[in-house]
């Protein structure tokens, strides 16, 4: 009888050890992840459910089969030619059910829903196609082709030395053709983004807003099944309910912790943290086309209103460096020769004067409620800027925006000055410039400086056609001058990047990009 009891006890327990609860920071968007540009969303969708033709692997610096378990690249740099494994499965859901494997046809879907204007998919996006446009693939790729069923042609109008990494970015992840036909026949193509179907190592379950997501493992995922057998993303807008869930066993990692979470759980035997330097940079966002924003000597003055010693200090706590540019330091092509702006006031005023400013002018900063890894403390952040500006003259008002509504108005361009951070997807500086400056990411939205200008995106369109990373560099470099030069943003920080864990935790590592892969994790 004793032992009837123990097996029983027990049960429970295993059942619970199966599923892994992870607390993160903020609502995914939606889950067809080409319509949005937030790393939230991409990790609650690309990386739970999808794959692409190529992987990037932080770790060795390069670019890994996934999809495609090989590549070619024609002396001319213009043809791509991807051979597909012929052994990928998609999802099965309680409405949809595959008739076949992943091919050719799979990816051609994907890529000309997204370029071709004409396409019956084209429209259903309701938020455009924000990456597509600001690499800009539309006048980028000039055919997409399937010679046989598991090989896909892709030809360039132009070289572009990033395009093949750029296959990486969670934008570029392969959806079903045969689920797509199955919706627009049903008239229910926004399933696609409530009830994604994809190739990769969970199954999506269910959605609640502000609360959960649910995902189970992908039994016949082609790179092996999950050690866990399902994942729960426990949305948890608050580092400290995530600190204490964490604590009482309802989660077993928690994302986005602030620095004196992992400080907190030093001493904690049943707890230990993860981190690595991000690939990433925390600005203020400056929006030009917004006057007295339009003018440089403007935006040179709140970069030396910013006591940004101060501000990181407090905010981060030790673990991240001020930036001076959007690069991180360990950046091929970073410029660290470039003065930057130093704290001072003074001088804050006289541009000001010189703008026709005299008396300052008032605005607006937008931050988020929650904390994140590029802004672990908003309201503080937020209060600390405002202080700072109005020493130099500078009115400005605080306003907090829930997250997805915030990328959602912040894309229109509606912000001032917005508190926003940018991770970088493969390591290529260009993962930067082009989103971030690029006359074409003015349109898509994440342009969030709002600026276009023809030398500086000649700098950058020049820098992706050129295969010498020398020239790169050289080219990247005259680019970030004129990014400081203009002050189109307040740069703030490099993070390093944490991630709090229970001590069972076997094989989760923190990505520099901020991507999450817990399809090997175990307990």
């Amino acid at each position: 009888m004793r032992l009837l009891f123990a097996t029983l006890l027990c049960t429970p327990l295993l059942a619970q050890a199966a599923t892994l609860s992870v607390c993160t920071e903020a609502s995914p968007e939606g889950f067809d992840v080409v319509q949005y540009n937030s790393l939230t969303t991409t990790n609650a969708s690309a990386d739970m459910l999808m794959n692409r033709l190529v992987e990037f692997d932080a770790e060795r610096g390069q670019l890994l089969p996934s999809l495609a378990h090989s590549w070619t690249v024609s002396e001319d740099g213009l043809t791509y030619e991807f051979i597909l494994r012929d052994d990928v499965g998609f999802h099965q859901s309680a409405e949809f059910t595959p008739s076949r494997k992943l091919n050719a046809e799979d990816v051609l879907f994907s890529f000309r829903r997204m370029l071709d204007s004409a396409h019956p998919w084209h429209a259903t996006a309701a938020s455009g196609y924000p990456h597509a446009q600001s690499m800009q693939w539309p006048s980028l790729i000039s055919a997409i082709e399937a010679p046989e069923a598991h090989r896909v042609r892709i030809t360039l109008s132009r070289r572009d030395a990033t395009f093949l990494a750029t296959l990486s970015m969670g934008f570029a992840s392969i959806y079903p053709a045969e689920y797509a036909e199955h919706l627009l026949a049903n008239g229910t193509p926004e399933k696609l983004n409530t009830a994604p179907i994809g190739t990769g190592p969970f199954i999506f379950e269910r959605f609640q807003k502000d609360a959960v997501v649910r995902y189970r493992a992908n039994p016949d995922y082609f790179a092996g099944k999950p050690a866990v057998e399902r994942v729960i993303f426990s949305i948890t807008p608050d580092s400290n309910v995530r600190l204490q869930k964490l604590r009482r066993g309802e989660c077993q990692v928690a994302l986005s912790p602030k620095p004196q979470d992992v400080q907190a759980i030093a001493g904690d035997a049943r707890l230990k943290s993860a981190q690595t330097a991000a690939f990433m940079t925390a600005f203020v966002g400056i929006n030009s086309q917004h006057p007295p924003l339009d003018k440089p000597q403007v935006r040179q003055a709140i970069n030396l209103a910013f006591d940004k010693a101060s501000y990181v200090k407090a905010v981060f706590e030790g673990s991240a460096e001020p930036a001076s540019g959007p690069y991180p330091p360990n950046t091929w092509s970073y410029a660290g020769d470039l003065p930057g702006y130093r704290h001072d006031p003074e001088k804050a005023r006289a541009l000001l004067s010189e703008a026709g400013l005299p008396e300052g002018f008032k605005t607006t900063i937008w931050t988020r409620p929650s904390g994140s890894l590029l802004n672990p403390n908003p309201s503080l952040g937020a209060q600390l800027l405002q202080a700072d500006l109005a020493k130099a003259g500078i009115d400005a008002e605080i306003r907090v925006i829930e997250w997805g509504e915030l990328i959602r108005r912040a894309k229109a361009g509606e912000h001032d000055l917005l508190f926003m951070g940018w991770a970088g997807d493969n390591g290529d500086p260009d993962n930067f410039l082009t989103p971030q400056f690029s006359c074409a990411s003015v349109e898509s939205g994440l342009n969030f400086a709002r600026y276009c200008d023809e030398t500086l995106d000649k700098l950058i369109a020049d820098g992706k056609a050129s295969s010498d990373q020398q020239e790169r560099s050289r080219l990247y470099r005259q680019a970030q001058r004129i990014i400081q030069e203009q002050a189109l943003w307040l740069p703030l920080a490099h993070p390093t990047a944490f991630a709090l864990l229970d001590n069972r935790v076997q094989g989760y590592k923190v990505n520099p990009f901020g991507r999450q892969d817990f399809s090997r994790v175990s307990f």
